[in-house]
């Protein structure tokens, strides 16, 4: 019996509605594997073979595994825990017309579109009033059923509809929750999430809480063939890079995992890739084990990084929005991500590395090229090649229909990803 990539995806992100569940289910995870858990407020004990991960603000995490030899290798994988969506601003109450709504915004570059007439749902963190002011309490919500939809107007009141709508944000995104009732006070969602936090309203400081599809992701196609789901970009990613350390036995070298938050809006955060946390974590390690600062420069010099996320695959129905040449399928393999504007990170022995690594165990790849005439987006990868000067590659799953509410991917491309992780961090 063959092991079930797509089911343990799928419950992964069924588990990871938010960020902040994305790096629970990922501690979660770690966990079973015999991972020991640090703290970026105390100082570390670290040990040759140990495995070993760092939650970063809740929203972010890193792992990794040292070896007898820490020196031997320096190897890094890293992802993003966070996608598009809306974010639900504070007062965020209106009463108009009988109905209940939420003020909220966007997150990221979102289609718009895909998420009207959907059962959404919300989830997050909620921070309570704690017994010291620098210490709020901090409770992870998850709404756990469908209490939110963004309904659509129907085609007899714009009969243009079928020719594109545009959809204001401030006016067409915000969520419908319920009917006006009389015995609601004006601060209703204070309420409804003051009985999800058994507490009082007034307790309730602040929060960030993400509008998510509450369907769960399935295996669709003919033959099982494709994966649906909502949050492919990045969770593909974030549990490649997770099993493809947990699954390398402890050997020589150092084998970090990095899952940043805030991806979709620049990294520019304090648990974001464009930011100092992962070159001064990888310092506390080498401190760790009495290595010095020229020790770590030089071994950065030979390291490397997979910078992991999401390719388009060609549509098929629109294949001329693909580079003439080089257009991958889905379910055909990991897509090695390329751009000569170095949007993704990479150069020519950098390619060679991983097709090396593909060859030599059998993994199905392809290449990813945007259109000449159609700019790309950027990853990880670039803004931490710049801030760690390493050797990095961007590389990832496929997929159609970014950054909708739901994604398609093919389902075999889950595990050649993880073996090609895998083969990465084992690599003598």
């Amino acid at each position: 019996m063959t092991y079930d990539y797509i089911q343990d995806l799928l419950n992964f992100i069924h588990h990871s509605p938010s960020p902040y569940h994305t790096v629970q289910a990922s501690r979660d995870y770690l966990d079973r594997a015999g991972f020991q858990a640090l703290s970026l407020s105390e100082a570390w004990q670290l040990a040759p073979n140990g495995a070993y991960y760092v939650p970063l603000y809740d929203s972010g995490l890193i792992a990794f595994r040292t070896g007898s030899d820490v020196r031997r290798h320096l190897r890094l994988s890293a992802a993003h825990t966070d996608f598009p969506c809306l974010r639900i601003k504070y007062r965020p109450e209106i009463r108009q017309h009988g109905y209940l709504k939420l003020n909220a915004e966007v997150y990221g570059g979102l289609l718009r579109e895909s998420w009207l007439d959907r059962p959404l749902s919300l989830a997050g963190t909620v921070a309570l009033q704690g017994s010291d002011a620098f210490q709020p309490e901090i409770r992870l919500v998850d709404a756990g059923r469908p209490i939110l939809t963004i309904p659509r107007l129907a085609i007899h009141m714009n009969r243009r509809a079928n020719e594109g709508v545009e959809l204001n944000p401030q006016k067409d995104l915000l969520p419908l929750m319920g009917l006006d009732q009389r015995e609601l006070t004006d601060h209703f969602f204070l309420d409804f999430l003051s009985e999800k936090c058994r507490c009082l309203p007034e307790a309730i400081l602040s929060w960030d809480l993400t509008v998510y599809p509450y369907e769960e992701g399935c295996r669709l196609g003919w033959h099982d063939e494709f994966v649906s789901s909502p949050r492919l970009d990045n969770l593909t990613s974030v549990l490649a890079c997770l099993t493809g350390l947990a699954e390398t036995a402890a050997s020589d070298g150092l084998n970090v995992v990095a899952l940043f938050d805030n991806e979709e809006v620049g990294s520019q955060t304090k648990q974001g890739a464009d930011s100092h946390v992962l070159p001064d974590i990888l310092h506390r390690i080498y401190h760790a084990f009495g290595l010095t600062d020229d020790d770590f420069s030089a071994d950065l010099a030979r390291a490397f990084m997979l910078s992991v996320d999401v390719a388009h695959a060609i549509h098929p129905n629109v294949p001329e929005k693909c580079d003439v040449t080089n257009q991958p399928v889905m379910g055909c393999g990991v897509a090695l991500k390329i751009a000569s504007s170095q949007r993704y990170a990479g150069d020519a022995a950098a390619v060679a590395v991983v097709k090396s690594l593909c060859r030599e165990n059998d993994i199905p790849y392809q290449v990813f090229m945007n259109r000449s005439d159609i700019p790309g987006g950027s990853t990880l990868g670039s803004l931490l090649s710049a801030n760690l000067p390493l050797r990095a590659m961007d590389i990832g799953i496929p997929i159609t229909a970014m950054h909708s509410c739901r994604e398609l991917m093919g389902a075999a491309d889950q595990e050649s990803l993880v073996r090609l992780i895998r083969a990465f961090f084992s690599h003598k």
